[in-house]
């Protein structure tokens, strides 16, 4: 079924104000930076979501105990603000919202993977009713359902409490933080 979607971005931008870095470091590893400059560039659209009630969508991957912002990679030839669009419709079901402003930008070094992940933020202001997402499987086998935490700190709790089982997951909850705590001291939530 084709839904169909109503967004408005306030700010579209790809230059974004970098917050932070997630390294190997962070997690007690040994660091490749000298391999870096050949590592494969991902680009990703993430998004603190906020509802009527003003909680927030997370993401529960349930089969792997943590929580995290919705949002994604951003595919060839797709833009960031579609590749947003796009994402809070297959995650959360969310076809109806207004991207409110930008929070930043979170990069992170996976040097197992050899990959430079750049993350781009946004607070995003649901307008409209949820539909069924439409999760890929690999979503589904992860145990994805979404949460809605009752307000910044609660999301920041919940993203705190996770404990990731696998690599990169924990770079995923470190760059949600960075994330939430940036919206909370910028009173952007």
């Amino acid at each position: 079924m084709e839904i169909e979607t109503q967004y408005s971005f306030a700010i579209i931008g790809i230059t974004m104000k970098l917050l932070g870095t997630v390294t190997e470091k962070d997690f007690g590893r040994t660091e490749q930076p000298e391999k870096r400059s050949t590592y494969r560039v991902r680009k990703a659209a993430r998004a603190i979501l906020v509802n009527v009630n003003n909680e927030i969508a997370l993401m529960h991957v349930a089969n792997h105990n943590y929580y995290k912002l919705p949002g994604g990679g951003v595919d060839d030839g797709e833009e960031i603000h579609d590749a947003l669009l796009r994402e809070l419709q297959e995650e959360v079901g969310a076809s109806e919202f207004d991207v409110l402003c930008e929070i930043g930008e979170v990069d992170e070094y996976r040097d197992e993977w050899e990959v430079k992940a750049e993350h781009y933020g946004f607070v995003a202001k649901l307008t409209g009713p949820l539909h069924t997402p439409q999760r890929t499987q690999k979503e589904l086998d992860h145990g994805y359902t979404t949460v809605w935490a009752q307000n910044i700190d609660d999301a920041i709790d919940l993203v705190e409490s996770g404990t990731p089982t696998e690599y990169g997951q924990g770079f995923e909850r470190k760059r949600e933080l960075i994330f939430l705590r940036q919206a909370k001291a910028a009173k952007l939530i």
